[in-house]
């Protein structure tokens, strides 16, 4: 990936400098913040505009208000985090556009930060509708992309605004970029990808995109099912998507044609009725009842040993169940593993970061992207929109 134009050289002193920032975090049932982990990745690039002396106007969606104005989405809770955090105050407009907001931004003081309103609150966001992504512009002299994981989205904020300021890439986005792109450009062998979770329709791009490119393809949660149904295992009461049949077959095949070895699990812990905990039984034939929860001990070793020799892993997804104490130690065994052997190991992909933190395993891994859907697309080799309007370096 060609680096892109960094924040680093941008003339900031004394200008109104929109960032988007991805501040779209987790919530308690209170409605206050219960993991500011993206709010500080933000900080490398809030705390060099500060210094620099920007007037730093911040840019962020919350939640999914469909454009409507939703209470509960308020980015207020989030400048109250990000206000302890950084040691300031940081005041929310709550207009996202217009009279008051163009009022806040312009009276900010060199080295103040200014939050807008949910982005989403308004129907142009998602829309990229010009006239919203124009009024944004407005507000600021320069534009920052921090955000990297909405820059798969064609949004007013991350296509229409760079479109109309002088852009740059914030330290995060750049961070990203280079390090996700070392599994693009020639990473070490032996290289392993493994994936797990569930959406079996939603990860064939994904699976399909390392054939070829990837040593080894480990495959782990729900997302193994249809290939081991595929093979003639019998997975009991099981509940396995139907109609993917032919689309499993294709895979495999072309897995065998690309020289790419596919690792399903050879034991499941599973879950029957009127038993208590977890048993183990071969993946091939589970009894009847059994319902497949968790990859069993067998595969956790299969899967480990083959995980510690490799020289790149990537990871997305978890191997079971883990909200449920009794099937998440199939993916903890295997992801810990990792945290003794050499090698660039990188985990990516929806609530990631959290699984990492809540089964204790960030150790086990050189880089952890913010990135949802943005960081998977990027390792298939998609181009993402809010990327490429971007200036290189």
């Amino acid at each position: 990936m060609v680096e892109k134009r960094g924040v680093g050289s941008a003339p900031v002193r004394g200008k109104r400098v929109l960032v988007r920032v991805d501040f779209n975090v987790p919530q308690d049932p209170s409605g206050q913040v219960a993991d500011d982990r993206r709010i500080v990745e933000a900080l490398p690039t809030l705390n060099h505009l500060r210094a620099a002396g920007a007037r730093t106007i911040l840019l962020s969606h919350l939640g999914r208000p469909e454009g409507h104005r939703d209470p509960r989405l308020s980015l207020r809770p989030v400048v109250h985090r990000l206000s302890a955090i950084l040691g300031a105050r940081v005041p929310l407009a709550d207009d996202i556009v217009g009279v008051h907001a163009l009022e806040q931004s312009v009276r900010l003081a060199n080295g103040d930060f200014l939050m807008l309103e949910n982005l989403r609150f308004h129907p142009g966001e998602e829309a990229n509708d010009p006239g919203f992504a124009q009024e944004l512009a407005h507000l600021g002299e320069l534009f920052v992309e921090d955000a990297f994981g909405t820059v798969h989205r064609a949004h007013a904020s991350t296509v229409g605004v760079p479109k109309r300021l002088p852009s740059f890439a914030g330290f995060l986005v750049q961070r990203e970029v280079r390090e996700l792109s070392r599994l693009l450009e020639a990473p070490e062998r032996p290289y392993a990808v493994l994936v797990g979770g569930a959406k079996v329709a939603d990860k064939l791009p994904l699976l399909t995109s390392f054939l070829g490119k990837a040593d080894s393809l480990l495959i782990g949660g729900a997302l193994a099912f249809p290939f081991l149904k595929a093979r003639g295992a019998n997975l009991g009461a099981t509940a396995t998507p139907s109609g993917l049949e032919g689309a499993v077959d294709e895979f495999l095949h072309r897995a065998q044609s690309a020289g790419t070895e596919v690792l399903l699990p050879s034991d499941l812990a599973v879950e029957r009725r009127g038993v208590v905990g977890a048993e183990t039984h071969p993946a091939a034939s589970l009894p009847a009842d059994a319902d497949a929860q968790d990859i069993g001990p067998e595969t956790r070793t299969r899967f480990s040993d083959r995980l510690v020799r490799a020289r790149t892993v990537f990871w997305n997804g978890p191997l079971g169940r883990t909200e449920d104490s009794r099937f998440r130690d199939g993916t903890r065994a295997v992801l810990s593993a990792l945290g003794g052997a050499p090698g660039f190991h990188v985990a990516a992909g929806g609530d990631t970061a959290r699984t990492v933190e809540d089964l204790g395993v960030a150790g086990s891994f050189q880089f952890i992207s913010t990135g949802g859907g943005a960081a998977l697309e990027f390792v298939q080799g998609i181009e993402l929109p809010g990327l490429a309007v971007l200036p290189d370096a």
